[in-house]
């Protein structure tokens, strides 16, 4: 069984920040703990912009606390996000996530796991790593 409160994790190594500032990723479950999917909580910071393109994970994302909005850059589509709304990158969807008035909470569930320390690349693509 795998307990880890959010405190432990806060400060850490498994506690990773975009180079911009714009959001944190807590990372409660990784591909070392075995489980076939990394669990995270992220932090999107209020009035921020953010470019994401995952080409090799798919993410479901569950928003908690705050408000934000999503736009599906294949489609021009604009979703508003808010505390009760989960959406899911089925298609590797090409999106900017934009923080709202306030900071949102999201709990993100990636397939197939990450590492631990991946970070957005300039096409906004984490790294398929072994």
């Amino acid at each position: 069984m795998i307990v880890r409160p959010i405190e432990d994790i806060v400060g850490t190594s498994r506690e990773v920040h975009a180079k911009e500032g714009q959001w944190s990723s807590r990372r409660m479950l990784l591909k070392s703990d075995n489980m076939g999917f990394s669990f995270h909580e992220t932090i999107i910071r209020a009035n921020t912009k953010t470019h994401i393109h995952y080409q090799n994970h798919l993410e479901a994302v569950y928003c908690v606390a705050g408000n934000g909005k999503i736009e599906d850059l294949g489609t021009g589509e604009i979703h508003e996000i808010r505390d009760g709304v989960m959406y899911a990158l089925d298609k590797h969807d090409n999106h900017n996530l934009y923080g709202g008035s306030q900071d949102m909470r999201l709990i993100c569930v990636f397939n197939p796991p990450i590492k631990g320390d991946e970070n957005h690349d300039e096409n906004g693509v984490y790294p398929l790593r072994a």
